[in-house]
């Protein structure tokens, strides 16, 4: 046994064995990230030269375009179309015409070619030590992230430089050899975008001074040669506009993720918002920059540095959507003591650096605040208050470990498909669900109403037909209930008010409240009712996708009516407020009867009283009168409904496995004396 276990052949074949597979699976993960990002990349250049001409690379076309303000024969901020430095329209000018015959695939591919640049950049640098697989996935993951993020996204379909400085002070911290070559690069950066300059006490701080000094000698000299070259110009950026304040668009717009934009949008102005962005602006350059200088000397070098460019987007009097690329590379911080709690930052940034701002807040005017400034407040906190881990922290490579429930054996050798997505007892993290619910339901929204052509009223003919099939198959299985239910609740006013009460307002309290009580009490069992939850969704998505269909209330000649909003004009039909927002036509599968169907099965399931378990399954039955008495679905749908939630269960079966149970902790019981055959305690 020794000689198997330490050494022997049998135990070098199984070692030999299982180190192989594990090789070919890390290739095959690989390869496969490889093509993620080959795909991302393909498409960010498809729908860059699938729009019309003057409609792509709108702001290459103003800067070099025949009628381009660097065609100008007087000054170049004589329009307010051109926000560069002056040594930028000083490197611009000479390429002109080589840029108008580029501004299709050639610029397209070199702005391709510098984000692939920066990811493997980005890749390289990495904290020390990684593992092998870290080190082989990243490169993959850096540039797939950086093909879906908002900031390069914009940058390669309005035609902007902006990857370029980024991608310059990357190459001067981590690619080039030599301090001097370093603050070239890094002055060069900040010739374009004055910003960059942020960075010289980051290199001081850190012992880096013969850095510091080239980087100043070749701003100082790039900035004389174009004050040379273009003395007006140079006067109006750093004179008249400090630095380039004032130039472009409006600072107030939404696309200024500065904290002199958000000021603006919350109305102040004048002396007062000058004086409250310059303290406050200060002070969070004051404290960012003290952060980044103790990472950069705990070895997080690439933190430090997205730290230092985090403060740059949030003091620099404009930071436009396509320069914000320095708060996606703050994900690079580990934040938790728990291995739960680690995907909570990163996810949040992806999320943010990702999809539109109104995707992560709700469309209330309480949270414009907050919806209109998120890329700022990641960028804020990322370089004043997240929590970083050093290095030296003991959870930095080992947090504490999540409380998976042991591997029950069943039947079917491949239950589960995923054993690696694990069966966890403990409490995920509420921030990170309550985002992640949030964007899972504006993707659902957003679904429904792309399945009928991105309107309410799309598709109206389709689903009318295929309603006129679902009536059909209901009267040939005698259960056409819809028209007689309808007439009879109508009649009978107290009971169709409590029909149209239920049908508004249950819809989302009752799972809300379910997933509360069981997130606090049952975190175990909330994952796995979360699941089946969201894998139904899912499904009836697809369901909303390709059969749209008609409710009751909108079918012509039926005489249905719609209890809760009225008798309709079917040609513009109106639901109230959400008329815009939602699609009416998505009736089959019913998720108001899917919802109170998973809420009365984890209630049936997991109650530890009968009557509770019986006041759950009232939900669902009260849900299906409502849905039909108010006109809303069919019965069919119901049917559809139970159908997804029961594929939901049984996905979430079959990927991950049955519910975990707890183990119950055995009762210990004292030996010192002894229990009498009669089972009483002696006296």
């Amino acid at each position: 046994m020794a000689n198997v276990e330490h050494g022997g052949t049998a135990g070098n074949a199984f070692g030999a064995g299982a180190a192989e597979s594990a090789r070919a699976r890390l290739r095959a993960i690989r390869i496969g990230l490889w093509v993620i990002a080959a795909v991302l990349a393909i498409r960010q250049v498809t729908v860059v030269l699938s729009t019309p001409k003057g409609e792509r690379l709108t702001d290459l076309e103003t800067w070099v375009g025949p009628n381009g303000v660097l065609h100008v024969k007087g000054s170049l901020y004589d329009s307010t179309q051109f926000t560069g430095t002056p040594f930028g329209g000083l490197v611009l000018k000479p390429l002109t015409r080589a840029a108008e015959q580029a501004l299709g695939w050639g610029w397209t591919f070199g702005s391709l070619s510098l984000v692939v640049v920066l990811g493997l950049v980005v890749a390289r640098a990495l904290p020390q030590p990684v593992s092998r697989r870290t080190a082989l996935l990243a490169a993959p993951v850096a540039i797939s992230l950086l093909m879906l993020s908002l900031p390069v996204r914009n940058a390669l379909y309005l035609g902007q430089t902006s990857i370029i400085p980024v991608l310059l002070v990357l190459l001067g911290c981590f690619a080039v050899r030599g301090e001097r070559a370093s603050g070239l690069l890094i002055g060069v950066a900040a010739a374009l975008q004055p910003t960059m300059l942020l960075f010289a006490p980051l290199l001081w701080f850190t012992g880096r001074r013969r850095a510091v000094e080239s980087s100043a000698i070749t701003f100082a000299g790039l900035g004389a040669l174009a004050w040379a070259a273009m003395p007006h110009d140079s006067t109006t950026y750093w004179v008249h506009h400090l630095a380039g304040v004032g130039l472009g668009g409006d600072a107030d717009d939404l696309s200024n993720q500065s904290l002199h934009g958000a000021l603006l949008r919350l109305g102040l102005n004048g002396p007062l918002e000058i004086t409250l962005f310059l303290l406050l602006g200060a002070a969070v350059a004051a404290l960012g920059l003290r952060r980044a200088i103790r990472y950069a000397r705990d070895g997080q070098l690439l933190l430090a540095v997205a730290i230092t460019g985090c403060v740059a987007v949030v003091v620099s009097p404009t930071s436009w959507q396509h320069q914000l690329l320095w708060v996606l590379l703050a994900l690079v911080g580990r934040v938790g003591k728990k291995t739960s709690d680690r995907p909570m930052w990163p996810v949040a940034v992806i999320l943010v650096m990702t999809l539109p701002a109104k995707m992560m807040l709700p469309n209330m005017a309480a949270l414009f605040p907050l919806r209109d400034n998120v890329v700022l407040l990641a960028a804020l906190a990322a370089a004043t208050i997240v929590p970083f881990l050093s290095r030296t922290s003991e959870y930095y490579r080992a947090p504490i470990p999540t409380d998976y429930a042991r591997p029950v054996p069943t039947r079917w050798k491949r239950v589960p498909l995923l054993p690696f997505l694990g069966r966890v007892f403990t409490r995920p993290n509420l921030l990170l669900e309550l985002l992640l619910i949030r964007v899972g339901y504006s993707a659902y929204q957003q679904v429904r109403l792309a399945a009928t052509g991105g309107t309410s009223a799309g598709g109206r003919a389709t689903a009318e037909h295929h309603g006129d099939q679902i009536l059909s198959i209901e009267r040939f299985l005698h259960i056409d209930i819809e028209h007689w239910v309808n007439h009879a609740v109508f009649k009978v006013e107290w009971l169709r008010d409590f029909f149209d009460f239920y049908y508004e307002s249950f819809h989302f309290v009752v799972p809300l409240t379910v997933l509360a009580v069981l997130y606090a009490r049952r975190p175990g069992d909330y994952r796995w009712a979360r699941s089946a939850l969201g894998f139904a969704t899912l499904i009836a998505l697809l369901g909303f996708w390709l059969f749209p269909l008609a409710p009751p209330r909108l079918m012509p000649g039926l005489g249905v009516v719609d209890t809760v909003h009225g008798v309709q004009d079917f040609s513009k039909p109106d639901y109230g407020t959400l008329t815009a927002l939602t699609n009416q036509y998505a009736a089959m599968p019913s998720l108001h009867f899917g919802w109170s169907l998973w809420c009365g099965v984890v209630i049936a399931v997991l109650a530890p009283k009968w009557w509770m378990k019986a006041l759950g399954l009232l939900h669902p039955l009260f849900t299906v009168s409502a849905i039909v008495a108010t006109g809303n679905h069919w019965v069919l749908d119901a049917v559809g409904g139970a159908a997804v939630v029961g594929a939901g269960f049984g996905l979430t079966h079959l990927l991950q496995g049955p519910r975990p149970r707890p183990l119950m902790k055995p009762v210990e019981v004292s030996m010192k004396e002894p229990v009498p055959a009669t089972g009483r305690t002696p006296s």
